[in-house]
């Protein structure tokens, strides 16, 4: 049986709880932004080529990947509480030791630590908050997690910037301790303690042939393109992952308890919203590798410049953030969701206008609406997982919803970066003539991508996700 800790509607620990699951996203969100800026300065500091620390970022995605999965079946087995508290301490000690490396083989084992950590972080944290208010509140509390957490995007790459220029780029890691100072003793204080008394044993061979092949295939896709292997060693890998994935897949079925519960694809609004928001992020999640690249290579700008340009972003999603309940309550989530994943497709199309000359003026409104429809895409479809998923379900559908986001994110890298490669055809990549069109080209068919996967969302029902956006309900939630 689950165990819930009773806490009365309006106990303390409520009001804390959306705040401190959004301390440990700002943690996140933080480091992943404010560590891309610094990777010139940390190859010259190892001694090393800055291309050969790629295996420092893609680690860190490929350890989410890993023990995302397995995040679920913690909370229920351990607790919420112990094991949020165990994700902050490995999150802060990956950051420490990532903070005194001295080669980059170092660095990718600190950086697997801190993926451990977060990977546990996020979906615990979405599993306190479902199971401890109702679902017509999540909208409201959902705003308030993600608003603070959109902060470090904001702050992180001219915060990468000014540290790099003044001090030690080491620094970068250790800004993650005050915060997880703060996470422990808010989570010692106001985390409740769910768990299920009755939590089966660890789906250890599905743990296995899931994590082994999702491994495989991330590391595949961030490779490809590279000619560090040969076509056949790279096929070969791709074969090998998808039959560790088929296996698993079988394996899944059989099992009375598996590692992902594929079973909760029978909710209709978790399978749209989960496979919806799988190709919608395959085309958002390459904007971050994109944008870069136009701003720094085909307009010139410095990193610490193109850095601000995506300040509009984060603005614009912080008050969407703000609006996005009364939207939901007013239309709903099926109409909501597909006009404005054919918005934001279109918005990406739109930067296939930008190019050597374009007015700075024109950019920053285009990044803005970006964080605007993105931001209300991402509310839309977050909410709607857990529509009509029971509580004792909320670790399952936690899990296998955020392996879904974080695979989706890391694939959307890999494909805006095999499209750029493929249209740029081996020409020199720094050059603006030549890089800024392929550019366009892979904003064209990422922003078609996008729109296409408005299809998906064309099965719900009017009426799903109402008991979250209170739709057509004759009160509104409380502001």
């Amino acid at each position: 049986m689950t165990s819930q800790p009773t806490l009365p509607a309006r106990h303390p620990s409520l009001t804390v709880l959306p705040w401190l699951v959004a301390v440990a996203l700002f943690m996140e969100n933080l480091d992943a932004t404010i560590l891309n800026t610094a990777v010139p300065t940390m190859s010259a500091s190892l001694g090393v080529e800055p291309l050969s620390l790629k295996s420092v970022l893609t680690s860190y995605t490929l350890s989410l990947a890993v023990f995302i999965p397995v995040s679920g079946w913690m909370a229920d087995r351990f607790g919420t509480k112990r094991v949020f508290s165990l994700a902050i301490v490995l999150f802060t000690i990956g950051s420490l030791l990532c903070a005194v490396s001295y080669n980059p083989p170092m660095l990718v084992v600190s950086r697997i630590i801190q993926g451990m950590g977060g990977a546990m972080m996020m979906p615990v944290g979405r599993i306190a908050l479902v199971r401890s208010f109702p679902r017509s509140e999540m909208l409201r509390i959902t705003t308030y997690v993600i608003i603070p957490a959109l902060i470090g995007p904001l702050i992180g790459p001219s915060l990468g910037g000014a540290i790099i220029h003044w001090f030690s780029w080491r620094i970068i890691f250790l800004l993650n301790v005050p915060f997880a100072i703060a996470g422990l003793w808010l989570a010692s204080r106001h985390m409740p303690d769910f768990r299920d008394t009755e939590a089966p044993p660890l789906d250890k061979s599905g743990f296995f042939l899931f994590g082994s092949g999702i491994a495989l295939l991330s590391y595949v896709l961030e490779v490809f393109g590279e000619h560090t292997l040969s076509p056949m060693t790279l096929g070969l890998m791709t074969l090998v992952s998808l039959g560790l994935l088929t296996a698993y897949w079988r394996d899944s079925r059989q099992s009375s308890a598996p590692l992902l519960s594929v079973r909760l694809f029978k909710i209709r609004t978790f399978r749209l919203s989960v496979i919806g928001g799988f190709v919608t992020r395959l085309g958002v999640g390459g904007m971050p590798f994109l944008l870069p690249l136009l701003y720094q290579i085909g307009l010139g700008f410095p990193p610490w410049q193109a850095g601000l340009l995506t300040i509009p972003l984060a603005l614009a999603a912080i008050g969407m953030k703000v609006i996005s309940r009364p939207l939901l309550a007013r239309f709903g989530h099926r109409p909501v969701l597909i006009v404005n994943t054919v918005l934001l497709g279109l918005n990406i199309t739109i930067f296939t206008q930008v190019g050597p000359g374009t007015s700075i003026w024109m950019i920053l409104p285009l990044s803005f609406t970006q964080g605007f429809f993105s931001s209300l895409q991402f509310t839309s479809m977050n909410t709607l997982i857990f529509a009509d998923v029971d509580d004792r379900d909320a670790s399952k559908a936690s899990s296998l919803a955020s392996t879904g986001q974080q695979m989706s994110a890391s694939f959307g890298v890999a494909i805006a970066s095999m499209l750029t490669a493929f249209f740029i055809g081996g020409l020199d990549q720094t050059n603006p003539l030549v890089t800024v069109p392929a550019l366009h080209h892979a904003f064209l068919t990422m922003g078609l991508l996008t729109m296409l996967s408005s299809f998906t969302f064309w099965s719900l029902k009017n009426s799903d996700g109402d008991n979250v956006s209170l739709h057509h309900s004759p009160t509104q939630p409380e502001a």
